[in-house]
C-alpha cells in the first residue's frame, strides 16, 4: 500500500518550481478543452475568434510561467502579462487567461524588490492596452475598464495581504523563540547559581576552617575529606546541569526534591554550620514542582547562613500540608564571615521568582537580635 505520509513528505521536499509546475500544466490542458473555449478572463468585450497556431503560444505564455511564480515572481508576472495582452489582442479568450490574477496574487505575495515600481508599470501599461483594444473594435465602456482594473488591483492586494500575514507570523514565531531561549537561559542560570554557590561556599568555609586545625590531625583530615566530598558533589551536579543541555535529556531525572533535604542539611553540618532540622507531615504525591522549589529555598538559605552567619545556630523547619509547603530557615546571630565569598543578591531574587511562579509567597528579612529568617509558602499540586 502507498504510504500517504511518505508521499506528502517527499512532495514537500521537492523544489518549489516542481511543485508549482503541475498547476500551470493543468491550466494549459484545461484551456484546450472545447467546453472551456471563451471562458477566460477578458477585457474589451471583443468577440472571440477560433484557435489557430498562435493561440498555443499564448496558452504557453500564460500557463507555463506559473511554475516560477514563487521562485521568480517578477519573471512569471511579466510573461503571463505578455500572454494576456496577446490573448486580448487576438481575442482568443482562452481559459488560460485566468492565470493573470493568479500571477498578480503570487507577485503581491512573493515579490521582494521593486514592488512599487511593478505596480506603477502595470498601471501605466494598462492605459495603452485599453486604447489599443478600442482601436481594434472593442465595445467596452470606460467604466468596464475601470472595474477590470480594480479587479486586478484587488488580486495584487490579496497577495500583499498574504505577504504581510506571513511576515507577521514569522515575526511572532521569532519573538516566541527569543522568549523561550531567554527563559531557558534564565532557568539554567538559576540552577547553576544554586548548585555552584552552595557547594563552593561550603568548600571555601571548610578550607578556611582547615587552616586552624593543623594542630589536630584527626579533625584536619575529616575537614579535608569533607572538602573533597563537597567538590565531588559539585562535579556531579554540574554534570547533571550539562546533561540538561542535551536535546534528548529527561527533565525529571536527577532533579532534587524535598525528600533530599536531610542530605542537604547533613552536608551543611559537615561544613561547620550547626543546623537544627525538623519536618512535619509528608510530601503529597502531586507536589511536583513545589518539592523542587522547597529544596532550592532551603539550599539558598543554608548557603547564605554559611556566608554571613558561619557558626551561628541555624534552624530549618518544613511543614507539608495538603495544599502547600511551608518553609522557615533562620539564624540566631550574625556569626562569622571569615573566608566566605560575597554574594550578588541573585539567589534570593531567583527564589522569589520561583515561588511567585507557583503562586506562593516568599520573604527574606533580618531579625531584631541579629541573623535573618527566610520564609516561603509554596502551593503544592503543580506537576513538574
Amino acid at each position: 500500500m502507498i504510504d500517504l505520509r511518505r508521499v506528502t513528505d517527499l512532495w514537500r521536499r521537492c523544489d518549489v518550481v516542481v511543485r508549482d509546475l503541475p498547476f500551470g500544466l493543468l491550466l494549459a490542458v484545461a484551456s484546450l478543452l472545447p467546453a472551456l473555449h471563451g471562458k477566460g478572463t477578458q477585457v474589451g468585450d471583443m468577440p472571440a475568434r477560433p484557435f489557430d497556431a498562435p493561440a498555443f503560444v499564448v496558452i504557453a505564455l500564460e500557463c507555463l510561467p506559473l511554475a516560477v511564480r514563487r521562485r521568480w515572481p517578477a519573471v512569471s508576472l511579466a510573461l503571463v502579462s505578455l500572454g494576456f495582452v496577446l490573448d486580448q489582442f487576438r481575442a482568443y479568450h482562452v481559459f488560460a487567461s485566468n492565470a493573470m490574477p493568479i500571477a498578480l496574487i503570487s507577485a503581491g505575495a512573493h515579490l521582494e524588490r521593486h514592488r512599487r515600481v511593478t505596480v506603477v508599470l502595470l498601471s501605466v501599461a494598462y492605459v495603452p492596452l485599453a486604447l489599443a483594444l478600442g482601436r481594434l473594435g472593442a465595445t467596452e465602456r470606460v467604466e468596464g475598464y475601470v472595474v477590470f482594473y480594480l479587479v486586478l488591483a484587488l488580486a495584487w492586494g490579496i497577495g500583499a495581504w498574504l505577504r504581510s500575514t506571513r511576515a507577521a507570523e514569522a515575526e511572532r514565531r521569532r519573538h516566541v523563540a527569543e522568549a523561550t531561549r531567554a527563559a531557558e537561559r534564565t532557568r539554567l542560570a538559576r540552577e547553576l547559581h544554586d548548585v555552584v554557590t552552595h557547594h563552593v561556599t561550603a568548600m571555601v568555609v571548610q578550607a578556611e576552617a582547615a587552616r586552624y586545625l593543623t594542630a589536630a590531625p584527626d579533625r584536619l583530615d575529616a575537614t579535608l575529606s569533607a572538602v573533597t566530598d563537597t567538590g565531588r558533589r559539585a562535579i556531579t551536579d554540574l554534570r547533571h546541569m550539562l546533561d540538561l543541555l542535551k536535546a534528548d535529556h529527561d527533565t525529571d531525572v536527577g532533579m532534587p526534591s524535598a525528600g533530599e533535604l536531610r542530605t542537604l542539611v547533613e552536608q551543611t553540618r559537615q561544613a561547620g554550620q550547626p543546623v537544627e532540622f525538623s519536618e512535619e507531615g509528608s510530601p503529597a504525591e502531586s507536589a511536583g514542582s513545589a518539592e523542587f522549589v522547597t529544596y532550592r529555598v532551603v539550599q539558598e538559605a543554608l548557603t547564605n547562613a554559611l556566608k554571613y552567619a558561619h557558626g551561628s545556630p541555624t534552624v530549618v523547619r518544613v511543614r507539608y500540608g495538603e495544599k502547600e509547603i511551608s518553609v522557615a530557615v533562620s539564624t540566631s546571630g550574625s556569626g562569622s564571615r571569615v573566608g566566605s565569598p560575597g554574594g550578588s543578591g541573585r539567589g534570593l531574587a531567583g527564589l522569589r521568582e520561583r515561588v511567585d511562579a507557583l503562586g506562593g509567597e516568599f520573604s527574606a528579612d533580618r531579625q531584631a537580635g541579629g541573623g535573618f529568617v527566610v520564609r516561603a509558602r509554596i502551593p503544592a499540586g503543580s506537576p513538574s
